[in-house]
């Protein structure tokens, strides 16, 4: 791995102010100012998919420490061309989807970050891992479990890691309330509610196409409550109880659910409701209730601020860019081994997959769906 000692000393040299990352202070999910400049080995990302949330993440990624971009696969030459402008990349870390698998005699790239519709990451993922490289992969990370288990089994095989782009558990005012959490701070949970959702614009986007992203609201925001039940709780649920509404089948066709409310079950008799949705906006927010207090966010997984405080009072910790934290803390993994609070692989993708398949199953038979542990 290059380090970035000689850019370091440049910049020392010029008088230059090097960008600072917050970061995790030692057994506490409050941020503290990292003021060390960093000489370590950096993390060599290529972006697949270069539309609205990767150019998200690629801006991010320049107050990276740890990760930076150094390739590109994209569909699009237009795009490849500006990106190239933007982040000084060479042209021979330029690929399309048709010739990306060359990726494996480029040195300069170490991992792979799968930004594109649901129903190109099975795919892809498993071409890049054939190739070599770490796969990072946008969540959901398939269209069912099915395909997420052939994703994880891939990367196993090929001895890379996957990685899913669940931002929001390094997150400080979440990390807070799951450490308040294990520490009985809350006491007995016993209900968790989650709700994800927002209008959806365009009718057109691939976000409504059944055969892009595996269905509707529950394949985009709805994982989130999904996810956000698990680490909220500190559980696995055991079953599902779904009801689907629809009010406009034109713009939601068969196949892409406009709204779903979901209930979750817990070992402990803990219980959750949760909602997903594409009809209705101002609904982002978590709600964790146990026998001796409660936490919530609110906003809960957008990208910031997130608000929240719990029956202790206010968490006030400073905003931080969720992907920077979200690369930099990759590139541990990936580099180090670093394990997160709350895991990131592609085993906990899946766990997420699995109650997806049960929600669209409960969602329509009407029936009580049980999940194995």
């Amino acid at each position: 791995m290059k380090t970035r000692r000689d850019f370091l000393q440049k910049l020392a040299a010029a008088g230059l102010a090097l960008p600072v990352l917050s970061t995790m202070a030692k057994g506490s999910a409050m941020p503290i100012l990292d003021t060390t400049p960093y000489d370590g080995p950096m993390l060599r990302v290529a972006i697949m998919g270069l539309g609205g949330y990767g150019s998200r993440v690629a801006e991010a990624m320049q107050d990276c420490k740890k990760a930076r971009i150094t390739g590109v696969i994209s569909g699009t030459p237009s795009k490849i061309k500006d990106w190239q402008k933007k982040y000084n990349i060479p042209e021979k870390n330029c690929y399309n989807y048709s010739n990306f698998d060359a990726i494996k005699d480029n040195p300069d790239i170490d991992a792979v970050y799968v930004i594109t519709p649901n129903a190109l990451h099975r795919e892809q993922v498993i071409r890049v891992a054939k190739a070599g490289k770490h796969a990072i992969c946008e969540k959901p990370m398939a269209l069912n479990a099915a395909e997420a288990q052939e994703m994880v089994d891939a990367c196993k095989k090929a001895n890379v890691k996957l990685l899913i782009g669940y931002r929001m558990h390094l997150e400080p005012k979440t990390l807070e309330i799951i450490r308040l959490r294990k520490e009985g701070k809350f006491g007995k949970i016993l209900f968790f509610q989650g709700l994800s959702g927002f209008r959806i614009g365009d009718p057109t986007q691939w976000r409504l196409n059944k055969q892009l992203a595996g269905g509707g609201s529950m394949m985009d925001i709805g994982i989130y409550s999904v996810n956000g039940a698990r680490y909220m709780v500190g559980e696995e649920p055991v079953w599902v109880t779904a009801q689907e509404t629809k009010t406009d089948p034109v713009k939601f066709k068969d196949g892409v659910d406009e709204t779903i409310q979901f209930q979750l079950g817990f070992p402990s008799g803990a219980v959750a409701s949760c909602l997903s949705t594409y009809a209705m906006n101002n609904l982002d927010s978590f709600f964790l209730d146990g026998e001796k207090g409660f936490a919530e966010l609110k906003p809960a997984t957008g990208y910031g601020p997130i608000e929240g405080r719990t029956s202790f009072g206010e968490l006030n910790f400073p905003h931080v860019t969720h992907q920077t934290v979200q690369m930099d803390e990759m590139a541990e993994m990936i580099l180090n081994g670093k394990q997160p609070v709350v895991p990131m692989d592609g085993a906990e993708g899946l766990k997420d997959m699995k109650i997806i398949d049960a929600i669209y199953q409960a969602a329509k038979t009407g029936k009580k769906v049980p999940l194995s542990r």
